[in-house]
């Protein structure tokens, strides 16, 4: 198994690798590039994963929260995407990178637990930055006038989703070490 500091790095660079490719391919209009790395990530992650149950638990808390956030925010006119291939409302690629960001929490929000105030913090100011370097390097995405109204949203659903994801990842990790082994095994 790797450390957690080789883990750390790696799922830090595989991430922002996915997430560019990601944002680059949907702002020149091709989705399945970023969804095919979507994909090749979250295969990667939970095949290295020393806690996967709790990350498939992440994973789908994650696409959940994101297709119903993504939803609100398209549908009352707030952002619009570059990309037109859909799974319900919401581009395919942008819940690629919600399930990819699902498997980071564990790797690299450790220092969060415990931290909702500052989870909070951290989600609120890096998840309108994250959605307006995909506006403005790659026209990935774009918030419509007022753009105040898809900052707002924004921060405000990364406020609460990241906290969130970080105090399940927590709690999962928790009870899954204060589970008894199998007999026999250490």
């Amino acid at each position: 198994m790797q450390s957690q500091t080789i883990t750390f790095w790696l799922t830090l660079l595989a991430y922002e690798a996915v997430w560019l490719c990601t944002v680059a391919f949907a702002g020149s209009g091709l989705a399945w590039p970023g969804v095919v790395a979507a994909m090749l990530f979250v295969g990667w992650r939970l095949l290295e994963s020393r806690e996967r149950r709790v990350e498939c638990v992440l994973l789908i808390v994650a696409l959940l929260l994101g297709a119903s956030m993504e939803s609100l925010w398209i549908g009352r006119g707030w952002i619009a995407y570059a990309s037109t291939w859909r799974m319900l409302s919401v581009p395919a690629w942008i819940l690629g990178l919600w399930a990819c960001f699902a498997l980071t929490v564990l790797p690299l929000f450790g220092y969060l637990r415990g931290r909702p105030w500052l989870a909070a913090v951290v989600g609120g100011v890096a998840g309108p930055l994250a959605y307006s370097a995909a506006e403005h390097g790659w026209h990935a995405m774009e918030f419509i006038a007022p753009v105040w109204r898809g900052w707002c949203a924004i921060a405000l659903g990364w406020s609460v989703a990241l906290p969130l994801l970080v105090a399940l990842g927590h709690a999962g990790q928790v009870k899954t070490c204060s589970l008894p082994g199998p007999e026999g095994l250490p």
